[in-house]
């Protein structure tokens, strides 16, 4: 009987398993001993760090999709599809209609989705940039604003550890560029002691912001928003007001693992190393779903991802995962003027952020464009 490997999730890190497994694994996809099977709840594939250039007029909202079939190898089957249940006992999936898929081995990639709705207030008077109603809605706003107070604020736990930077250092450059800088204050918040949990980010960043007149504020956890009289209040007692107010929303893992009892928040447990779900041999996790200590983005799921599919091929022919992924993770940071650094680490090298270059800059750029290959599976 033919061995069923089912993908959970159509984004980045569901995507390039899919496609680096076809590729391992070609003979057995022909005689059809195997069957590779991604299961999504959309049909189009969405670029999702390319959000982030919506509000600021830098891209547009069709460049970062793409149909999801067209990203998927031809052997691979795709099946739009809701799952409300995943039982990894009897090794099956329910969806909300009622129907089973079953596995022999399973990947679960259904990576995570900003909650505003968990901060009181937030969601009626806050922007944020996660989705493309989120960013657009920013955009408009942004183009309408002619002064005032602006106040960045984040919830714990999200994606991408340098998008509170980004936005705050790309802000002002937007406002300068529209002469509305002058007319603007801009207030960057943080839950812990320093603008960023990695340190050598948060010296930098503290550096950059005193440079570009930028006040921020330390120690700094969102606990609601004063909708009425436009004020967000801190759990530890403080209050900023603002006109506008651009958020990072706390995260949470999908509907469905929370559902399932697989992890608290909707992270499940993970080693840190195989990338098996704890107490499994045959469930593999892979990007934002995962609980690893390292970030949640899109180059983490990248990578882990090129582990997980070694992993499973060693597990279809009759052998204990032998690849290890050691926590690696390289994220651009966008800082306006055309300029970009970035941080590269692992769970035991730290990183330390470069000067921001023009060139740097460029190379994101071009990777935007060149993102659909490495859903492919290709770079």
């Amino acid at each position: 009987m033919a061995k069923k490997i089912v993908i959970l999730g159509g984004g980045v890190a569901g995507t390039i398993v899919a496609n680096q497994l076809a590729r391992k694994i070609p003979g057995e996809l022909r005689s059809r001993e195997v069957s590779i099977t991604q299961i999504g709840n959309t049909e189009t594939h969405t670029y999702q760090p390319g959000w982030l250039y919506i509000p600021f007029d830098l891209s547009r909202p069709e460049d970062l999709k793409r149909p999801q079939r067209s990203l998927l190898d031809p052997s691979i089957a795709f099946v739009q599809d809701t799952i409300a249940k995943i039982d990894v006992k009897s090794q099956k999936l329910t969806s909300k209609e009622g129907k089973e898929y079953s596995y022999d081995i399973l990947v679960i990639a259904t990576g995570s989705v900003p909650r505003p709705d968990l901060t009181p207030g937030l969601a009626e008077a806050g922007h944020w940039f996660h989705t493309e109603e989120g960013s657009i809605k920013l955009r408009d706003a942004l183009r309408t604003f002619t002064g005032g107070r602006i106040v960045i604020a984040m919830g714990v736990p999200h994606k991408c550890p340098v998008a509170p930077v980004e936005v705050t250092l790309m802000l002002d450059d937007y406002l300068r560029k529209r002469g509305l800088r002058e007319k603007s204050e801009i207030t960057y918040t943080y839950p812990v002691g320093a603008v960023h949990t990695i340190p050598a980010v948060a010296k930098w960043g503290a550096q950059t912001f005193d440079e570009r007149g930028i006040k921020y504020e330390t120690f700094f956890n969102m606990k609601e928003v004063d909708t009425k009289n436009k004020v967000v209040h801190s759990m530890e007692g403080s209050q900023v007001p603002f006109d506008l107010l651009i958020t990072i929303p706390q995260h949470r893992g999908a509907q469905v693992i929370l559902d399932s009892g697989l992890g608290e928040g909707g992270w499940i447990p993970t080693n840190k190393e195989t990338l098996q779900m704890e107490g499994t041999d045959n469930v593999f996790v892979v990007g934002d779903t995962t609980n690893l200590p390292v970030s949640k983005a899109g180059s983490t799921a990248h990578f882990s991802a090129d582990v997980l599919v070694e992993n499973v091929v060693d597990l279809l022919t009759g052998h204990k995962p032998s690849h290890k992924y050691d926590g690696k993770v390289f994220c651009f940071i966008e800082t306006g003027r055309n300029q970009a650094s970035y941080i590269s680490f692992n769970y035991t090298t730290p990183p330390v952020p470069p000067t921001p270059t023009t060139m740097v800059h460029w190379m994101k750029i071009s990777y935007n464009k060149m993102y659909w290959l490495t859903s492919r599976g290709i770079l």
